[in-house]
């Protein structure tokens, strides 16, 4: 028999705020500048999921450190433009989580000032404050499964009674790592 759930972990691009679209054209963009041709299936398979440190080493890798560091830069500006004027939440999701009678909390592989920022543009932030967890705050990111049993513990709850939602590969590899259960 299963434990019941008592926490729901929610990812929070693509699953809370539609910014992945966004960070996806970004990327894009970003890799035909230097000459680095990516495809949306590339961004996806190589970034989307993933923590900025992760995606800093594969451009290195590819492109050098230097073209690394102002690829993030870039990045960062461009995203923040894009959410400020496109961003939502993903459909239906205000109405799903006042469904919700569970605690909730959510683990992304952003940054809390990136999250502050996309969550606070869509009236989001506020249902979560106080159980916001990033990639930051553990040594390794998604697709290992430190930042999901790093927010279990911080919420007080055993992994194994917690349900993730996620949008990522990496994402439910990290869920099913940590032994909870994973919606993607």
């Amino acid at each position: 028999m299963t434990e019941p759930i008592e926490l729901v972990i929610f990812d929070c691009d693509g699953v809370l705020v539609d910014s992945e679209r966004i960070a996806l054209r970004v990327q894009v963009s970003l890799g035909a500048e230097p000459g680095w041709p990516l495809t949306e299936d590339d961004v996806v398979s190589r970034f989307i999921g993933r923590s900025s440190a992760s995606i800093r080493e594969q451009v290195a890798a590819r492109l050098g450190q230097g073209t690394a560091a102002l690829w993030w830069e870039r990045f960062e500006e461009l995203h923040r433009e894009a959410v400020d004027t496109a961003l939502s939440p993903v459909d239906g999701l205000p109405e799903a989580l006042d469904a919700i009678t569970l605690p909730t909390c959510v683990a992304s592989s952003g940054s809390h000032a990136k999250m502050r920022h996309t969550l606070g543009r869509t009236g989001l932030y506020e249902r979560f404050a106080g159980r916001i967890h990033s990639a930051t705050e553990v040594a390794r990111g998604k697709p290992a499964p430190d930042l999901f049993l790093h927010a279990a513990r911080r919420m007080g709850v055993a992994p194994s009674a917690c349900a993730v939602v996620e949008d990522s590969e990496p994402g439910v590899q990290a869920a099913r790592a940590a032994w909870m259960r994973a919606f993607g």
